[in-house]
């Protein structure tokens, strides 16, 4: 793996893309997470991230020039949310090949008001029941899903069947799982670098991933509180320890966490 270093963005290739854009190369150096894109001094509509190792679509500095983010081939699981406040311009996003699973995965997206194309084509969501009529509702200005034209009945057919009690019921449960996304996400994020120091460290390592495992698949906010208020103190309760000692499992279960692990 390579970390993105402004050292390597200013040498990494640019140049005047077919669409007659200003693009940056940063394809297959196995990247693991962005970061210090602020070195391209907002000079680039297109920037390139194929075929890296990102797991998170974040950390994305002030580039109201970038137009185009190319992100094939990589593990990208999450989206960060607010992102539309630092590439206010952006039209095109590429995503072929990723990890995103669930609908409630691209809410993050809804915020851009001028993204026209998208591409999920090789991620888990693109195979969900109703997606493509999931895309044509939630973004209204999206002429492009997966290279292929959004026409006007497509949005018709959308309008409709979300006007019907099972279209009604899957906005709430994405709207729903989405709402918990953004809480488990901060949740880990608060609590990452706060347990494994001197004070409150779990006994085992591995408990502490278990905890996180088990907040990513909480059913409702009061478990993520709860889960992440053990993630915090960095001590699992006696009863759960007792039964990990018992049964021995690789991960946490309703009866160590009372929490629902399916979705």
């Amino acid at each position: 793996m390579v970390k993105l270093t402004p050292e390597l963005i200013n040498q990494s290739m640019q140049y005047i893309n077919p669409c007659r854009e200003r693009e940056l190369d940063l394809r297959g150096y196995k990247i693991p997470q962005i970061e210090n894109l602020g070195a391209t001094l907002d000079q680039f509509d297109t920037i390139d991230l194929s075929d890296n190792d990102l797991r998170k679509l974040d950390n994305l500095p002030h580039l109201p020039r970038l137009k185009c983010l190319l992100l094939n081939n990589n593990r990208i699981l999450r989206i960060s949310d607010g992102l539309e406040e630092v590439v206010p311009s952006l039209s095109s996003i590429i995503l072929t090949g990723n990890n995103l699973q669930e609908l409630s995965d691209l809410e993050p997206l809804a915020g851009f008001k001028q993204l026209e194309t998208i591409c999920l084509l090789i991620n888990p969501v693109s195979t969900k029941p109703n997606y493509r009529e999931y895309m044509a509702y939630k973004f209204p200005q999206l002429r492009l899903l997966d290279f292929r034209k959004i026409k006007q009945k497509d949005r018709q057919a959308a309008q409709e069947f979300f006007r019907t009690k099972q279209g009604k019921d899957m906005l709430k449960e994405v709207a729903k799982r989405s709402k918990l996304n953004a809480a488990a996400a901060l949740a880990a994020e608060a609590t990452t670098g706060k347990v494994g120091g001197d004070s409150g460290r779990f006994a085992n390592p591995d408990d502490m991933q278990r905890i996180r495992e088990a907040i990513k698949r909480a059913s409702s906010l009061a478990e993520v509180e709860r889960l992440s208020q053990i993630l915090q103190s960095g001590q699992l309760p006696e009863k759960f320890q007792h039964e990990i000692s018992l049964n021995g499992h690789n991960g946490v279960t309703t009866d160590q966490v009372p929490v629902a692990m399916d979705y």
